[in-house]
C-alpha cells in the first residue's frame, strides 16, 4: 500500500517516528508521501525525508487554512525551491478551506492559482485540499478540466454531485481516508458512482484516525483499515483494493526515474 497523504514531519511524531516508520512498513506501507503546509514547515519536512530516503517522498505547498492577506510573497519566495534537481513530488498541499473563516476566500484563491500554475511548470501533481468550497474551488479548476493538470483531491469527503464533478478531471484521483469508516459518513453513499480505479488511500495523520482508532493519534500503518472498509464497499479482496491503490497511486506520481517499484 501507499499512504498518499502523511504529515510524519509534525510535532506530534517527534518523540517515536521510528517506531511510526516500522509500524507502517509491518502494515504493508512501501511509500509515505508528506505533504507540505507553509514556509515555516519546509525544514522539518526535508529532513524528515531525508532520514528515510526511498521511503518518505516531499511535497511542497502552501496549505490554505495558512493563507492570510500577507500570504502571496511567502509563496512566491517558496517558488525559488522548484529548482533544478529539487526532491519534491508533487505541490501540495494547496487548495480552499472556507471551514474556519471565509475571510481570505479571494486571497486563497489566487494562491491555489499561483500553485497550479507550478504544477503545471514543472509537471507535478496537484495535491488539493477542499472543504465546504466545492463551487469556489470548480470556479477555479474549471479553466484547466482539460489540460494535463493531474493530481489528487485529498481526503475527499464530499457528495456524490460533487464525486461526480471531481471525476470529471480524468487525471485526477480521490483521496480516501479515515472519514470512510465513521458511523455518520456520507463518503460510502458517494462513492457508489466513483470507480475504484479513480481512488488513493491516505491517512492525513496525524488527523483523522480511522474506526477502531478515533480519539488517538492517526499514523500512516493505520491505512490498513481504509483499504478494509474499502474492500468491504466495493466487495473485493483487501488485496485487489491495495494492489489497485498502489497502481493507481503510482499514476499521480508519475514513478518518475524509477523511484518506486512497478505495480
Amino acid at each position: 500500500m501507499i499512504d498518499t497523504h502523511t504529515h510524519l514531519f509534525v510535532e506530534e511524531f517527534e518523540e517515536d517516528l521510528p517506531l511510526v516508520i516500522e509500524r507502517a512498513k509491518a502494515a504493508g506501507v512501501e511509500y509515505a508521501f508528506l505533504p507540505n503546509i507553509d514556509d515555516t514547515t519546509v525544514k522539518a519536512l526535508l529532513e524528515t525525508c531525508a532520514k528515510y530516503p526511498g521511503y518518505c517522498f516531499p511535497m511542497l505547498g502552501y496549505h490554505p487554512t495558512s493563507v492570510d492577506g500577507d500570504s502571496m510573497p511567502k509563496v512566491l519566495q517558496m517558488k525559488s525551491l522548484l529548482k533544478e534537481g529539487h526532491p519534491y513530488v508533487g505541490i501540495g498541499e494547496v487548495g480552499l478551506d472556507l471551514y474556519w473563516d471565509k475571510t481570505y476566500l479571494k486571497e486563497q484563491q489566487q494562491v491555489l492559482e499561483e500553485q497550479i500554475q507550478w504544477a503545471l511548470e514543472w509537471n507535478l501533481p496537484l495535491i488539493i485540499h477542499c472543504r465546504d468550497a466545492f463551487p469556489q474551488l470548480f470556479e477555479v479548476l474549471e479553466p484547466y478540466k482539460h489540460t494535463a493538470l493531474s493530481g489528487i483531491f485529498h481526503s475527499f469527503t464530499g457528495t456524490e454531485e460533487d464525486a461526480a464533478r471531481v471525476l470529471e478531471y480524468e487525471h485526477f484521483m480521490l483521496g480516501i481516508n479515515g472519514v470512510v469508516t465513521y458511523k455518520k459518513s456520507t463518503l460510502p453513499e458517494a462513492l457508489k458512482i466513483v470507480p475504484l480505479k479513480r481512488l488513493v488511500l491516505e491517512t492525513d495523520s496525524p488527523y483523522l484516525p480511522p474506526v477502531p482508532h478515533r480519539g488517538k493519534r492517526n499514523e500512516s500503518s493505520y491505512v490498513r483499515w481504509v483499504a478494509m472498509k474499502l474492500a468491504e464497499l466495493y466487495e473485493v479482496s483487501l488485496g485487489e483494493i491495495e494492489r489497485t491503490t498502489t497502481r493507481n497511486a503510482l499514476k499521480v506520481f508519475k514513478n518518475e526515474g524509477e523511484v518506486f517499484k512497478v505495480y
